[in-house]
């Protein structure tokens, strides 16, 4: 300490570490684009005569959905995963899928019903409710091949729902036509079908591992129960009874 200061040396090559890191900053933005993305397809400030409000809202979604793969990309490859960002990257991933499904209620009803949606969304509620619990039994749920291939359909079918909106098809080259209509109404029954296909593998796969942290403290409280028993001490044979 020199003339009142402090100072506060690290070691060579170290950094004081931060919560609100690259790949952190990726996820909050990612996060304040679910506002954005809603007021887009919500508002009357931006019009679908032309396909402004639809080619915007696209360009935002996907943009926000690529997002998830580069901040988990960066923070492996940074070395900065932090506790803040295993909480706020799945929670992202779900908000902006809720908030885009719940939009496109409103946005493209005759695509996306209600119940579709509560289809959609309950399967996330289901999957963070079971990793909560399986966290709090000391256990973890991995991500699935079928979990990571739903969020690529899901990505497709709220794009093509969204186009869908103001274009049913697309002339691209000569006779040749792209059915948007016929993408989305697809994308949106393959999204349900595989939503509730990777809702059930992840309950079989919580399901075994509780079953199977069941049995090792069942067979552990049965070992613990064997040792504490105190051997009985054998009769005697030769004494012979006094009367």
């Amino acid at each position: 300490m020199e003339d009142n200061r402090i100072e506060f040396r690290y070691p060579s090559g170290s950094l004081p570490s931060r919560a609100v890191n690259l790949p952190n900053s990726i996820t909050l933005v990612r996060i304040c684009s679910i506002p954005l993305l809603i007021w887009i397809l919500s508002s009357s400030h931006f019009s679908s005569e032309h396909g402004a409000k639809e080619l915007l809202a696209s360009a935002i979604f996907i943009a926000a959905s690529m997002t998830d793969g580069i901040d988990g990309y960066l923070a492996r490859k940074r070395g900065q995963i932090t506790t803040m960002g295993i909480l706020l990257d799945p929670m992202a991933d779900k908000l902006l899928i809720a908030a885009a499904f719940v939009t496109l209620v409103q946005f493209n009803p005759s695509l996306v019903p209600a119940w579709i949606a509560v289809i959609i969304i309950g399967r996330e509620f289901l999957v963070s409710g079971l990793r909560s619990i399986a966290a709090s039994g000391g256990f973890t749920i991995e991500a699935s091949e079928l979990g990571k291939f739903k969020m690529v359909v899901q990505i497709v079918s709220v794009v093509a729902v969204i186009l869908d909106h103001r274009w049913k098809e697309w002339p691209v080259y000569g006779n040749f036509i792209f059915p948007v209509h016929w993408i989305a109404y697809a994308a949106i029954w393959f999204v349900v079908c595989v939503s509730l296909i990777s809702a059930v593998d992840y309950f079989a796969a919580f399901w075994s591992k509780i079953d199977r942290q069941v049995s090792k403290r069942r067979r552990r409280a049965f070992i613990l129960s064997r040792r504490r028993r105190k051997p009985q001490p054998a009769p005697d044979a030769d004494v012979a009874p006094t009367a």
